[in-house]
């Protein structure tokens, strides 16, 4: 598994919401859990820049971490990460370990290749729309992928790539997937056709009917003017 995080971790022996309190504030470490696997569950605390910075990559979500304790590896995945709600400061975190054969339900995101070269969008003029990033599999631990790759370089306009059309690694499944719940990931759709704006017509034009008038009175003021044209010279 490529891009492995790896955290380094001490044993915990104060234990309680205060001395959870002294652990962060004094220490400058996150207290945290970890258990399963039929074995007994071991308090530890993780060093506060450390996690931080694992956290910082998506993968710390999805894949399985290494934690180094005491000279030993515990292979885990993360199932919770609390934070303090305004600040975003880390509070707790619960790991559960794994081995190769425990199957998991974890959330993975798509990568989407070809969006440059997508023939809807590139011939057509369509426009992309990814209706959902990520999805819930569950596989074996030891063969979680880091996304499922889809790729939509012949995807054309108005066709679209649903759940049902993806390929999963061997072995893992959506759960409880069926035909009812068969999700649209991405299509391309038409381009929005742009609104004629209203012509404003200046005030004081009425169309034929004003010219007309305006013709009409014209001719009028020339019928006035002509008797005076021929005047006797008598």
């Amino acid at each position: 598994m490529s891009n492995e995080i790896i955290l380094n971790a001490d044993l915990r022996v104060r234990t309680g919401t205060n001395k959870t309190r002294e652990i962060r504030r004094e220490d400058s470490m996150v207290p945290a859990i970890i258990y399963g696997n039929e074995e007994e569950s071991k308090n530890i605390k993780l060093k506060l820049n450390e996690l931080t910075k694992a956290s910082e990559n998506e993968l710390f979500y999805t894949q399985v971490l290494k934690i180094l304790l005491e000279g030993n590896e515990e292979k885990v995945v993360l199932k919770e990460l609390q934070r303090e709600p305004v600040k975003g400061k880390f509070l707790h975190a619960d790991f559960q370990r794994v081995s190769r054969k425990t199957k998991l339900k974890v959330v993975v995101p798509f990568r989407f290749n070809g969006e440059e070269d997508c023939e809807g969008v590139k011939t057509d003029g369509g426009v992309l729309a990814k209706a959902i990033s990520e999805i819930e599999i569950a596989c074996l631990a030891g063969d979680i992928p880091e996304a499922i790759e889809i790729d939509i370089t012949n995807l054309m306009l108005n066709e679209a790539i649903r759940l049902s059309d993806i390929s999963l690694p061997e072995g893992a499944e959506i759960p409880g997937f069926d035909e009812e719940n068969d999700q649209m990931i991405v299509s391309v759709n038409p381009p929005r056709a742009e609104e004629e704006e209203p012509e404003i017509i200046p005030e004081g034009e009425e169309g034929e009917a004003v010219e007309g008038e305006e013709a009409s009175t014209d001719q009028d003021d020339s019928s006035d003017e002509a008797p005076e044209e021929a005047e006797s010279t008598d």
